[in-house]
């Protein structure tokens, strides 16, 4: 039986309905991302099942005593409080206190006494976040969950989704996120939302599919709706009375074309190219930058060459901004050279974010007071180019504040590429848009002649659009792998792993080294006696043991389940260190006894 059915559900605004006789069920246990183009009506949806917004018509069913949260796509400004107190905010007006929500809140990463005005957009995600998960809920609506999050953040956010045990249904844009998350996917098209009971890519290739047959079925239909139009022309010409069963289907038939709303199109992007720079756009020879004092770089040499796309990563406040100014040069290394190629031509996606005016209309925006900008030597009507990033001509003269996240990032897209450049930066340039202007941006990126530079947590995206990745490890280390994040992602696992095991290796034969030294400076005044022989015999089996279980608790305290319970993680933690003492206790008293001679 579903937790909860929306039946009919229509929203108008004026013209085509944003929400159209909408239905659907959720079941309980059900993880569903709500996927569609940017403007469809996603959020407007979400705020609908909470009750903060009304529908026109329609009814959302409920099981009774149904508890729903939502975390909003945008950050509140300002929050009074500590983050315990923002966590836990929710809980008094939804009943008891609830156990779990000192468990979400040791969750977060974040320290609770810390005062949520002074956390990054990342850190207060992620108390939004927990905010919404300490209510219980037995439904927990998330609207672009992943925004402003790192991608170690957006594993951990996987990580805990996959395992509540409330009904989830969130928007984003993720595709990755996506993959790992979502049992189904509703598709909100055209106002109307067609659910699908399978994960993100099965559901793509359905979908795929559905479009195609609509579309072979729509052009079958206009080619009916011509003939009977010629025909209908010809009769009245030709005889005064007509078939009036004919005549009333296809009058019939002209409103049920009328009646059909088109999906909405592709944008249409291209970038305006300048002349080709150098070969080198950037040399960087040991490179080392701090701030306050600590290390963001750390002795960095590489280089940039034209046509290089190159993905930059790493956690939240790392450095990757500076690292992308340094690369152009903006910034000056504390030590280390910098030198940059001849004929660069740079295109900042975020310097475009700031020049952007609100209170100006898209095509002020876009032209600077001119009527027609000049793309590759082409010259174009403003008007014209916002319509191929799909703004139509009344929101091209409506002023930039009443634009959508995903409508600004296109307009910032659009500011851009329509400036000569051999050198495109981009950062953070995927938040908000919908899936199929990812794509495009992607193929659009892969064709581009010139160089690209882009900070993304999107792993998906970089995948598809960098030839190499700049990883800001700790200490500031940066380190470079061939190929997009999923093989960056291998190469630090294996890393990682060869570290584990050096750092084993090495403090056992440290610890045998040490004992062996001590006890070969005592003269052997006796041998081992007869339960010192049979103690002697048993401890090469008992170190064994105890470094199976070592690595096994190791082993389990990488696992996603293990590392989302903080309990569970004590626990693991004491009982390592226990063992680890236990461990070097054998090897003492091996040693001890090894001395001693049979």
């Amino acid at each position: 039986m579903p937790i909860l059915s929306a039946q009919n559900i229509l929203l108008r605004f004026g013209g085509p309905p944003l929400l159209d006789n909408v239905s659907f069920d959720i079941e309980a246990g059900d993880r569903i991302c709500l996927v569609g183009r940017n403007g469809e009506g996603k959020s407007t949806l979400l705020k609908i099942l909470t009750g903060e917004m009304e529908a026109n018509s329609g009814d959302i069913v409920k099981k009774a005593g149904l508890k729903v949260a939502r975390m909003i796509q945008e950050i509140p400004a300002h929050i009074e409080g500590t983050v315990r107190d923002v966590v836990m905010s929710g809980i008094a007006q939804d009943g008891p206190h609830n156990a779990d929500a000192e468990a979400i809140l040791g969750k977060t990463g974040i320290a609770a006494d810390a005062l949520y005005d002074d956390l990054s957009g990342g850190q207060k995600r992620r108390v939004l976040f927990a905010q919404a998960v300490a209510r219980a809920p037995d439904l927990l609506l998330l609207d672009e969950p992943t925004n402003h999050l790192d991608i170690p953040a957006i594993q951990w956010l996987e990580g805990i989704v996959t395992r509540l045990n409330c009904a989830v249904m969130f928007v984003s844009h993720d595709r990755a996120f996506v993959r790992r998350v979502a049992t189904r996917i509703f598709e909100l098209d055209r106002g109307r939302v067609r659910a699908w009971d399978f994960p993100y890519d099965k559901f793509v290739q359905f979908r795929d599919q559905a479009l195609a047959e609509e579309e072979k079925a729509n052009a079958l239909f206009d080619k009916r709706l011509a003939e009977e139009e010629v025909w209908i022309r010809k009769g009245i010409q030709a005889r005064r009375t007509r078939n009036e069963g004919r005549v009333r289907a296809l009058i019939k038939m002209r409103e049920e074309r009328a009646a059909r709303r088109t999906r909405t199109g592709n944008v249409s992007m291209q970038i305006t190219e300048a002349d080709r720079s150098g070969r080198l756009v950037a040399r960087l020879t040991d490179v080392s930058y701090s701030y306050d004092g600590a290390p963001l770089i750390s002795g960095l040499t590489t280089e940039v060459s034209r046509g290089d796309r190159i993905g930059i990563v790493g956690p939240n406040g790392s450095g990757k901004t500076t690292l992308l100014r340094l690369i152009l040069g903006e910034l000056q290394p504390d030590s280390g050279e910098i030198r940059l190629g001849t004929n660069l031509q740079i295109a900042y996606f975020d310097q475009m974010r700031t020049r952007l005016r609100e209170d100006k209309s898209l095509i002020e925006n876009i032209g600077d007071g001119q009527a027609y900008i000049t793309l590759n030597g082409v010259k174009r009507h403003v008007l014209s180019y916002l319509q191929d990033f799909l703004f139509s001509a009344e929101r091209a003269r409506g002023p930039i504040s009443a634009l959508s996240g995903g409508e600004r990032n296109r307009l910032l897209l659009a500011c851009l590429f329509s400036h000569p450049s051999n050198v495109l930066v981009l950062d953070e340039p995927t938040n908000d848009l919908d899936m199929e202007t990812l794509d495009l941006l992607a193929e659009l990126l892969a064709d581009y002649k010139g160089t690209v530079l882009t900070v993304s947590h999107d792993r998906a995206f970089l995948d598809s659009v960098a030839t190499s990745i700049l990883a800001i490890e700790d200490g500031g280390n940066v380190f470079e792998a061939v190929g997009g994040y999923s093989d960056y992602e291998e190469n630090r696992k294996f890393r990682e792993k060869e570290r584990i095991f050096a750092e084993k290796e090495s403090a056992k034969n440290r610890i045998l080294d040490e004992k062996s030294n001590n006890l070969s400076n005592v003269a052997k005044k006796k041998k081992r006696s007869y339960n010192e022989e049979r103690e002697f015999a048993a401890l090469p089996e008992k170190i064994e043991i105890l470094e199976s279980k070592i690595t096994e608790i190791q082993a389990n305290l990488a696992k996603p389940e293990v590392y989302t319970d903080a309990k569970r993680i004590v626990e693991l933690q004491k009982e390592l260190a226990d063992l680890n003492a236990e461990l070097e206790k054998a090897y003492e008293r091996y040693g001890e006894l090894d001395a001693l001679g049979g």
